[in-house]
């Protein structure tokens, strides 16, 4: 019952953020949505914030499924890099994420940087940049120096993309910026056949 009772809250508030916003998504609509009372919302989640967070944790954890498997289609650890890190940049495409995750998330739960789960992921980039030095193919530079600057160009470049008049748009201009960074980290030939969308 509790893990039924917190999926309910945690589904309706996610439609509720990801279309109408977190300022103007309230309380008694999603509780109502779900079945339950405010009560349940608040012994389960504390607040609105609280429940945000789980909203935001429950997307992540599909965005870092998602990307998972990007990577492992790649032919090769470093495309596999650029495949994931670009594929997290054009995501902001998507409504529920570029609100719930690039709008709102940083206006409620502050800088991306410094969520709890990004510094997993710096790490496991870290890793990835480390074994591709080891074989040769990083330039010269730190790996957790490297990991650290393109998780955060990746996260400006995704919250330059949900914050734009014109995403789609941004979105191409960010792509290729993006593609020509990693470019210069890599020191090997770049294959003619990678995704150049």
């Amino acid at each position: 019952m509790i893990a039924e009772t917190r999926a309910k809250l945690i589904a309706a508030a996610r439609h509720a953020f990801g279309t109408v916003g977190y300022a103007d998504a309230s309380m008694d609509d999603f509780t109502a949505a779900a079945g339950l009372t405010r009560g349940a919302l608040y012994h389960h989640f504390g607040d609105k914030k609280g429940l945000f967070q789980a909203v935001v944790k429950q997307i992540d954890t599909e965005m870092t499924g998602r990307l998972a498997e990007i990577s492992a289609r790649a032919p090769s650890l470093w495309q596999a890099v650029v495949d994931n890190w670009i594929a997290y940049i054009e995501m902001a495409l998507e409504p529920e994420i570029q609100r719930i995750m690039f709008l709102d998330g940083p206006a409620v739960l502050g800088d991306i940087s410094q969520w709890p789960d990004t510094n997993c992921c710096v790490m496991d980039l870290k890793n990835k940049l480390e074994a591709l030095k080891a074989e040769g193919r990083l330039a010269d530079v730190d790996p957790e120096a490297a990991a650290r600057l393109i998780n955060g160009a990746s996260i400006h470049a995704a919250t330059w993309i949900a914050s734009s008049d014109t995403p789609e748009e941004t979105s191409r201009k960010a792509v290729a910026g993006f593609r020509a960074l990693l470019a210069g980290l890599y020191a090997g030939e770049i294959d003619p056949r990678a995704n150049h969308s």
